[in-house]
């Protein structure tokens, strides 16, 4: 068995990829509306059920968002079954507000 090994280029920075995936969070007004949502609860988490209560879209729908947030370690889902609490991740709510204002000063 031969293994070839390819040496990949990197063409951009560890903050620009955090910054893009950051981004692709954002571009969706639901994905939006959840972190507005849970950021004015920031001292208490809240249920995907209580969330999907307010959009008129099927929790499905509202699952596949709030993985992508997840994914993108803006938010942090802690499991008690049946349900799942979900909160802002403060450290990397804080990073991505301080990314933004850096990269829109420029």
């Amino acid at each position: 068995m031969i293994l070839e090994m390819t040496n990949k280029v990197k063409y951009f920075s560890d903050n620009q990829e955090k910054l893009a995936r950051y981004s692709k969070a954002l571009s969706h007004p639901v994905r939006v509306f959840i972190l507005d949502y849970l950021s004015n609860n920031l001292n208490k988490c809240c249920y995907s059920g209580d969330m999907a209560e307010e959009l008129p879209i099927a929790r499905s729908t509202l699952s596949e968002h709030l993985k992508e947030l997840k994914k993108a370690g803006l938010i942090q889902g802690e499991i008690n079954p049946p349900y799942i609490k979900y909160c802002i991740n403060r450290e990397n709510w804080q990073e991505a507000r301080q990314m933004f204002d850096l990269f829109f000063k420029r």
